[in-house]
């Protein structure tokens, strides 16, 4: 089961139309991928903050086992509901606390190489609570830790958000950086 939130709004959502990024270049369209429902309302609207703020498109789509899942098998299963919701050509980023620590100008420069390197979209996948699958880190494009630290899940999405407006700012040459 997947859905998309938008503006406090929980519905299921079509991609949006591409947007133009401050350079004038083509934008990236970005999807945060993540295991399980958040209703915090703390740290979701800091992420539909962001979100609003950010001139290239976030989708957030959320995915959910349904059922009781035997705890052997839950991260396979999370797996194939992660892969069902990226989109096809799309540059794929593994959340991970064994992933890669970038500075925000290196996190801007990879997103801007995959950007004039033709790629239209890039996934980001948080996992659910036992992380994400062998599989899935294996075939993502990179991977990325917000240090070495393990974070709450609700308050990766809102630094990964915060992280995906600050690359723009920097990408457009703007001050917020």
């Amino acid at each position: 089961s997947t859905t998309s939130r938008s503006s406090g709004r929980w519905r299921p959502r079509a991609a949006p139309p591409p947007r133009a990024s401050p350079a004038g270049r083509a934008a990236l369209d970005l999807v945060i991928a993540a295991v399980g429902r958040s209703r915090d309302p703390l740290t979701d609207p800091l992420v539909e903050d962001y979100v609003r703020r950010c001139p290239w498109p976030i989708r957030l789509v959320e995915v959910q086992p349904r059922g009781n899942v035997a705890p052997e098998q839950r991260k396979d299963v999370e797996a194939g509901l992660l892969r069902g919701v990226v989109p096809p050509g799309a540059a794929v980023v593994a959340l991970d606390e064994r992933g890669r620590d970038r500075s925000s100008d290196e996190f801007a420069s990879q997103l801007g190489g995959w950007r004039d390197g033709g790629r239209r979209t890039v996934a980001f996948l948080i996992g659910g609570p036992d992380g994400l699958a062998p599989s899935v880190l294996a075939a993502a494009d990179a991977s990325l830790a917000f240090g070495r630290s393990t974070w709450p899940h609700r308050l990766v999405r809102v630094m990964l958000a915060e992280q995906l407006y600050r690359a723009t700012t920097i990408l457009a040459g703007h001050p917020y950086h």
